[in-house]
């Protein structure tokens, strides 16, 4: 830490380093300091900057001995025992297998101290672009990679985050949304076609719901008398049975389309499964709301809706689309974006910003503005020229 001082002798304002640092058997260590290696005042913020890494170093080799010799392998194990009891095994995935994925050999054998800016950019933003990673997948890796060494310089194993200040800018994905006639023919089309998805896209479409929301809804989450759906769980493959990707409970007040809906579906009966999870985890329901069926359980719901659009001739979306459908299609009739938040569980306001641009609401009418117009066309005193 940095701190300003005005010195009571010229009245001038200096710097000093503030050093914190628990040494492995659990010692703090806070030491001050207020000069150089010259022994003269810190005048400047920069250099104060430079003598913290400098002294921060001394301080460690003083009373460690020296900079453990760990790899970037190594450490990653560490890190990754210390987060396997309090991260969901998806995340924790991103931080072993996804990243590892990407990362050379010759990386994962450098020292941590050894790891630099230049080291973490060329891996990044040349090596990863050249095996055709995505930028989205960058992205990720350069977010997993700053935190696995924030971790290590908070342990004092690193001088500083070689990450720190590195940044993937990622464009905006294009949505696909069905519009009201669409989404309308979708449905027709496919009770019709007795499409084994047909109550999957119906639910979908008239509760905004995730598919992993779905798979888990259970008869116990709906409330007839109330009319309402308490929507706490989701299931997937990844992490089992477990709270919502917010982990933010909602409640979901149903239209009267979709009680039409829970009609037909509790004339059905209700499904029984058992949902398995990681580990050989599992856990068996026998009032599942939505029908079991393999072209669900095994991940190919988004592109048998992709498959199912382009046969009926409406723009050809994917399962999770139907979420972004039910969504701009609220704000377009006028519903707050503060309700449809509520309604879906987005918990920030950016994530709706790019459906409120999707759905045109932020913009209608503003071309009405102008202060120009087009010529009107003229009937009388018409002058020829010749």
């Amino acid at each position: 830490m940095i701190k300003q001082y005005r010195s009571k002798k010229d009245k001038r304002y200096y710097y000093y380093v503030q050093l914190s640092y628990i040494d492995s058997r659990g010692r703090r260590h806070q030491p001050k300091f207020r000069t150089d290696e010259n022994g003269q005042k810190v005048a400047s913020e920069r250099e104060a900057k430079r003598l913290e890494y400098k002294y921060r170093d001394q301080l460690i080799a003083e009373v460690e001995g020296d900079y453990s010799k760990l790899t970037f392998s190594t450490w990653q194990e560490t890190f990754l025992d210390s987060i396997r009891l309090t991260h969901k095994k998806g995340s924790v995935n991103q931080y072993d297998g996804d990243l590892k994925k990407w990362l050379p050999k010759k990386f994962c054998s450098m020292e941590l101290q050894d790891i630099t800016k230049s080291t973490i950019t060329e891996v990044v933003f040349k090596e990863m672009v050249d095996q055709e990673a995505s930028p989205t997948t960058r992205k990720t890796t350069l977010r997993v990679l700053k935190k696995i060494f924030q971790i290590a310089f908070e342990e004092g194993h690193i001088q500083r985050n070689p990450v720190k200040g590195l940044i993937v800018k990622v464009p905006e994905p294009k949505k696909l949304v069905l519009n009201g006639a669409q989404a309308e023919k979708l449905l027709i089309e496919a009770k019709a076609a007795r499409h084994p998805l047909y109550y999957h896209w119906a639910m979908a479409l008239f509760t905004g719901m995730r598919s992993g929301e779905l798979y888990g809804l259970r008869w116990a989450d709906i409330d007839k008398q109330r009319k309402i759906i308490s929507i706490s769980r989701q299931w997937t493959s990844k992490d089992g049975y477990h709270p919502t990707k917010t982990n933010r409970n909602r409640v979901f007040p149903y239209s009267s389309e979709l009680e039409s809906i829970l009609l037909e579906l509790e004339n059905l009966g209700a499904f029984k499964e058992e949902l398995r999870g990681p580990s050989n985890t599992s856990v068996t329901f026998d009032d599942l709301v939505l029908p079991r069926n393999n072209e669900w359980r095994f991940g190919r719901a988004a592109r048998l809706t992709s498959e199912f659009c382009t046969l009926i001739g409406v723009t050809p979306v994917k399962f999770h689309d139907l979420r972004s459908t039910f969504v701009t299609n609220l704000l377009s009739q006028g519903v707050s974006a503060a309700q449809v938040m509520s309604l879906v569980g987005h918990s920030k306001i950016s994530t709706m910003e790019v459906y409120l641009r999707m759905a045109g609401v932020d913009t209608k009418g503003a071309a009405e503005k102008l202060s120009y117009s087009l010529p009107r066309q003229v009937t009388d005193n018409v002058l020829q020229i010749s």
